[in-house]
């Protein structure tokens, strides 16, 4: 049997650069893949070797959803890192207010909204 594992999560973003710039910057990714996306948007691929968020816009005018209340809506994306205090600092330093904070099994966590009020939630196991 082959193992299965998440490979990418695509969102679409206003601005797909400041998107892949802070994930670059707090999650220590690296940008895999970019250019054209489908139906002539701009797509970055941005992430590591086994896994990675798909930063993607057409552009234009978009109306954003109420995510935990519309189906088929994106309600966050979830990081798992070594250091929850260092990514922390990283967020406020790049002007987002964490929230949530929470100590329970299997791990320590926060939440922040990132560009767009994409939630993000960073969670350490460590």
């Amino acid at each position: 049997m082959t193992a299965t594992f998440l490979e990418h999560v695509n969102v679409t973003v206003s601005e797909p650069q400041k998107m892949a710039d802070l994930l670059v910057d707090l999650f220590g990714w690296r940008i895999r893949w970019q250019g054209e996306g489908k139906g002539g948007g701009q797509s970055i691929h941005v992430g590591n070797d086994d896994s990675y968020v798909v930063a993607y816009s057409q552009g234009g005018q978009m109306k954003a959803p109420d995510r935990y209340r519309t189906p088929g809506g994106l309600n966050h994306i979830g990081v798992v890192v070594e250091d929850l205090d260092v990514v922390e600092s990283k967020v406020k330093a790049a002007g987002y207010t964490p929230f949530n904070h929470g100590d329970y099994e299997p791990g320590r966590r926060f939440y922040f909204d990132g560009p767009d009020n994409i939630e993000i939630e960073v969670v350490s196991y460590a």
